[in-house]
């Protein structure tokens, strides 16, 4: 895929990965839509796209409401004549310990996380096909691959979103439609700090937005389909090895992440 001259849509562009990506796929050549809640935010976002591209438009939408973020898509592809990449990259946070959780907490956060990138991946996917080609990209987490501490809800969507991402690839060998996963570990955004959200048990060492956002970029241009960003965590931390490392040693990692978490909130509540 060349991003120069593509059409590209980008989700949860307001702040965070996706309002430093915009702007790069931009600055590359490519004509962006971007799509969140906060309009005003995504006005600045789209300020800084057309100073590159000034064919760029935005969507302010929640997409929490499924039908509405399916009709974003459609929307994008009729505005631009057809989208070339749909970056599903919008996501909320749940840090709430599994004992707290309600129905309801889990219902949205897979809304948002996942159900609504899958809707919006099925809306453009015939037009796709029928072209012969395009890029889908599920922007996940390493919360896709590993538990995080208080974030089953989360984790939930991500591991749902590498496995629908996965079984889409194998399902859509030659019809020209590509799809890529994005694996980011800690970045430093807003998600980290979200009203109604337990502090994290432990912090860490993050990565800009930006460098994270360069580096889909690179992806959406690359041959590949699975992407860690960084590859290497702060402090020298491959981040496939963990990954690796939780799949081939199941019980052993989880036995000891809950021993570690269980330390964790007891040094908490001192």
């Amino acid at each position: 895929m060349k991003i120069e001259g593509a059409n590209i849509l980008v989700t949860g562009a307001s702040s965070g990965i996706g309002a430093a990506l915009a702007p790069i796929l931009a600055e590359r050549g490519a004509t962006v839509g971007i799509v969140a809640r906060r309009a005003d935010r995504l006005e600045k976002v789209l300020e800084q796209c057309r100073a590159f591209s000034p064919a760029s438009q935005l969507w302010a939408a929640d997409l929490g409401d499924l039908d509405r973020a399916e009709q974003v898509a459609l929307e994008a592809w009729d505005a631009f004549g057809g989208l070339d990449v749909l970056v599903n990259n919008a996501a909320i946070p749940k840090r709430t310990r599994v004992t707290d959780l309600t129905p309801h907490d889990v219902q949205y956060v897979m809304d948002v996380d996942f159900h609504s990138p899958v809707r919006m991946g099925l809306a453009v996917l015939p037009r796709m096909i029928e072209r012969g080609n395009g890029q889908i990209m599920f922007v996940s987490s390493m919360g896709g691959r590993i538990p995080i501490m208080n974030e089953s809800a989360y984790n939930a969507a991500k591991y749902a979103m590498c496995g629908f991402a996965e079984a889409m690839l194998l399902d859509l060998s030659g019809t020209g439609v590509d799809v890529k996963l994005v694996l980011p570990g800690p970045i430093a955004t807003e998600i980290w700090d979200q009203p109604d959200n337990v502090p994290a048990l432990m912090d860490v060492d993050k990565v800009p937005a930006s460098e994270c956002a360069a580096g889909i970029a690179d992806a959406i241009a690359d041959d590949g389909f699975e992407y860690y960003i960084p590859p290497v965590f702060p402090g020298g931390i491959d981040a496939k090895a963990i990954a690796v490392g939780k799949t081939e040693h199941c019980d052993q990692y989880l036995r000891g992440m809950a021993d570690f978490a269980k330390g964790l909130r007891e040094q908490a509540a001192r």
